[in-house]
């Protein structure tokens, strides 16, 4: 699929989608992968939050694994909220993990890793807010 920016396969996505994996989660309130993530898991997707930092912890009532490899089931969504120097990175354990999109919140794209994902036919959306797209969408 190519980099998605289009409303009608933003909806798809989210509709088809079960499970979503919050990389960079933050256990500060005011921090938006924190409130972000607060949004979209009430819109019922299970939520898988990611951050070695906070590894064994729970936020937003979910517990917080160290990588993407330790999640036990499959993912649908990864949802970025790392620096874009970061994202290689990410998108590396995605692949590793396997996934369906690979979602990039507003701040953190990755010109280089879009594209190279985009080649290898991996789902990309680029610099659009998962929960405004729950609330338009949804």
């Amino acid at each position: 699929m190519p980099i998605i920016e289009d409303y009608d396969e933003l909806r798809k996505i989210l509709e088809e989608s079960e499970t979503v994996a919050v990389v960079g989660i933050s256990p500060q309130s005011h921090r938006p992968s924190h409130f972000v993530s607060a949004v979209v898991k009430r819109y019922g997707f299970r939520m898988y939050l990611v951050n070695p930092n906070y590894a064994g912890q729970e936020i937003l009532g979910e517990k917080v694994f160290s990588s993407l490899a330790e999640i036990p089931e499959e993912i649908d969504i990864v949802d970025v909220f790392r620096r874009p120097s970061a994202v290689l990175k990410v998108a590396v354990e995605a692949k590793e993990k396997g996934f369906k999109t690979f979602w990039l919140q507003p701040g953190t794209e990755n010109p280089d890793v879009m594209r190279e994902l985009d080649s290898e036919g991996y789902n990309v959306v680029p610099g659009i807010c998962i929960k405004i797209c729950c609330q338009i969408l949804l």
